[in-house]
């Protein structure tokens, strides 16, 4: 095509041009029931989540539409205790199930037991559903989990048996001590982990 041929679309190009343009940031849609409904929803299919925690997202949402909108606060927690309840009735939400999953996810990443109890109990999971995830985790292969998890933890920061180039020497002895305590770990833990044979 040559220049002067394009097709007309029929827009001024200056009005294209401004309309593209960004005029500020965007206003929230005024929340209603089926709106929260459809965030949770959606939320769900991106992310798995405890009940407090979807609660939590859906408040945030309310608050944010509140700036803009006349809100009535007291029937928007009503909403979002039908909302959540209802996912809960129907199993959409099982904060068992989401601890599981966490809790084994977070210790093959290199996360001590207070780490994950410390997440789970931030996003609203009670204490004996969380007691219960970090029961359940080394029950498949019988080992330590926060033992599996130090070496997970010294593999990807490079330290301790995963260390490259550096000789031990007390001081760093210490510092990776520190670094694994820091992390959750217990002294006996970060010991063994010290302690093991080289890996590299």
């Amino acid at each position: 095509m040559t220049p002067g041929n394009e097709p007309d679309s029929g827009q001024d190009p200056a009005a294209a041009k401004a309309k593209s343009r960004k005029t500020g940031p965007k206003i929230p849609r005024k929340v209603t029931a089926d709106r929260l409904r459809n965030i949770a929803l959606y939320h769900l299919e991106r992310y798995a989540t405890s009940a407090d925690n979807l609660r939590q997202v859906l408040y945030r949402r309310v608050l944010k539409a509140a700036r803009h909108h006349e809100t009535d606060m007291d029937q928007a927690r009503a909403w979002i205790d039908d909302i959540v309840g209802g996912l809960v009735r129907a199993r959409a939400v099982d904060d068992r199930s989401y601890a599981d999953g966490k809790a084994r996810s977070m210790s093959r990443r290199g996360q001590s037991k207070r780490k994950i109890q410390a997440y789970l109990a931030s996003k609203g999971v009670d204490r004996d559903t969380i007691d219960a995830a970090l029961s359940a985790l080394g029950e498949d292969d019988g080992n330590d989990p926060d033992l599996d998890a130090a070496h997970a933890y010294a593999r990807r920061r490079r330290i301790g048996p995963y260390r490259r180039d550096q000789e031990s020497t007390p001081d760093l002895r210490q510092k990776e001590l520190a670094t694994l305590a820091r992390a959750g770990f217990s002294y006996d833990i970060a010991r063994q982990v010290l302690d093991a044979d080289p890996q590299v």
